[in-house]
């Protein structure tokens, strides 16, 4: 599939000056990001491609080279076009690669550095039945994660420690490494990255500030909630080393399948079966839902394969009061079974409708003989 224009996908003409790239940028990437937009999974495709778009404008050699040959000059990774993580932009964008905890540390890599402590993120998948998604409901979860150690109060130092400034990193919680021509930071290996070294850690932790434990967590999922979803549980992550920040946890949605309902959106698809001699003369069914069972006419003359619409019989829509439709795919009973009176009450009736009452036979039988004319 094609790319869009760069240019259309940050909404900026082709004359504008940088400033104005990156002030459309930033209100787009915000707009866009999975984690403000939970339940639609076109959101992160977009973010990439907003991405994607800035790491070609966004530099004047790139953007000079895409106005003279467009996409075609980045094919196959030429000119490093699009090697940015969308989320690692995001973040040298917006100042947040701190570890600060915000909605918009993913957690498909997100979260602080070494050299703040930051806890974890984690990602926790959670299966619920579609009456749950209809109506919402409250969510209770266990895991093992590791918390802040009771003994030291996240510290890592036992009682009367001395706590020094590290004297490899001095403080930063960082060495630098030659590799070749490349120079890499990494966690320093004296303190882990915490830029201060202790000379009696605590026993329980080993002074590393957290010590693993089960916890259980209360979560409130809301009506309408989709297949894929992500709820973000502020804080509810891994603790951090030694007073380091708490991550998040990220908790998946799965809905399991239902035996009568499936979903799309915020719409719901059934069959249900109805006898033959309704379908012919017509009446009331009775017709599932997931809030109580609703009559639905069924006008004279009905014929197999037949859909209706309930409306506003579906799936409430997120944050609304709003609801998708039901619909209805019919299937006429046929019976399987006739005694003699049955028979033969049958066999006048149909000797009674003759081709007037049958006109899609009459309209098939019309085509065949033009086929076989």
């Amino acid at each position: 599939m094609s790319k869009r224009c760069y240019y259309e996908v940050l909404q900026v003409t082709r004359t504008v000056e940088f400033e104005e790239i990156k002030r459309s940028y930033r209100k787009l990437a915000v707009k866009h990001h999975p984690d403000k937009n939970p339940g639609d999974p076109s959101a992160e495709e977009r973010f990439r491609e907003l991405a994607e778009a800035y790491d070609i404008l966004g530099d004047q050699e790139k953007r000079a080279t895409y106005d003279r040959y467009g996409h075609a000059a980045f094919q196959g990774g030429a000119a490093g076009g699009g090697t940015h993580d969308p989320f690692d932009l995001f973040r040298e964008m917006f100042g947040a690669s701190g570890g600060g905890g915000g909605i918009f540390d993913h957690f498909f890599g997100g979260g602080g550095g070494a050299q703040d402590g930051r806890g974890s993120d984690l990602r926790y998948d959670l299966r619920i039945t579609l009456e749950e998604a209809f109506k919402g409901c409250e969510k209770e979860i266990e895991l093992r994660k590791l918390h802040s150690c009771d003994d030291c109060e996240g510290s890592g130092a036992a009682k009367g420690a001395k706590v020094s400034t590290c004297s490899l990193c001095r403080g930063r919680g960082q060495v630098v490494a030659s590799r070749g021509f490349f120079q890499v930071a990494q966690p320093c290996p004296q303190c882990h990255g915490a830029g201060k070294t202790i000379d009696k850690p605590c026993k329980k932790c080993r002074g590393e500030g957290r010590a693993e434990q089960t916890s259980r967590i209360k979560l409130n999922i809301p009506a309408g909630i989709d297949e894929g979803s992500r709820l973000r549980s502020s804080g509810a992550g891994e603790a951090g080393t030694r007073g380091g920040g708490n991550g998040d946890l990220y908790v998946v949605i799965h809905i399991a399948e239902h035996p009568i309902f499936s979903r799309e959106g915020t719409d719901l698809f059934c069959k249900i079966p109805i006898p033959f001699a309704v379908a012919a003369l017509g009446g009331e069914v009775e017709v599932p839902t997931l809030a109580g069972p609703v009559k639905m006419k069924i006008p004279a003359g009905t014929q197999g394969g037949s859909d209706f619409r309930v409306k506003s019989h579906g799936m409430p829509r997120l944050q609304s009061h709003a609801k998708g439709d039901l619909h209805v795919h019919l299937e006429v009973e046929v019976p399987t079974k006739l005694n003699a009176e049955q028979r033969k009450a049958l066999e006048t009736f149909a000797e009674l409708c003759g081709e007037e009452n049958t006109p899609i036979h009459r309209s098939f039988t019309e085509r065949l003989k033009d086929l076989f004319a």
